[in-house]
């Protein structure tokens, strides 16, 4: 059977449905600098919260049609319609000031201090590793995986 006869009907099971077919959960940011989050999925729904920064990393936990369910890094959920949403990868520093270092290893050189609520580009988190490569002003290096918000324990990224 080749791949083709495998992949149209799934990707029109995932249109039928108004899902992506993309994994659920998973982590994605805000396109606008203003983002309202819904009670529902829907513009009937009324507005329960206003985002207004751009590139703030979100967790999509549900779908429906072009409403995303996301959750943000304090546990706040609600509905948004996708076209507010970024694949791009982002994070947010969490907890207390956290050193930005040159290499993955702990007692490495520090590049930067990255203040908490910072957010930062997601550049790579090697498989295996416990750091993860991140751009936070200007500056690039590693941190630990929990050190922030906005990847999974197990995910890896190249």
């Amino acid at each position: 059977m080749s791949l083709i006869a495998v992949l149209l009907p799934a990707m029109a099971m995932a249109q039928a449905t108004g899902g992506t077919g993309l994994p659920v959960p998973r982590f994605v940011s805000l396109r606008s600098e203003e983002v309202n989050l819904r009670a529902g999925p829907g513009d009937r729904y009324p507005i329960e919260w206003v985002y207004g920064r751009r590139d703030l990393p979100v967790e999509i936990v549900a779908e429906f049609n072009h409403w995303r369910k996301i959750r943000d890094w304090q546990g706040t959920e609600g509905w948004v319609h996708q076209s507010l949403l970024s694949g791009r990868r982002m994070l947010m520093i969490t907890g207390k000031a956290r050193l930005l270092r040159a290499e993955p290893q702990d007692g490495s050189a520090g590049v930067a201090t990255v203040e908490p609520g910072v957010m930062a580009r997601l550049l790579k988190c090697p498989r295996g590793s416990t750091f993860c490569r991140i751009e936070a002003g200007g500056y690039e290096g590693w941190v630990k995986r929990d050190e922030f918000w906005g990847v999974y324990p197990s995910e890896w990224i190249e």
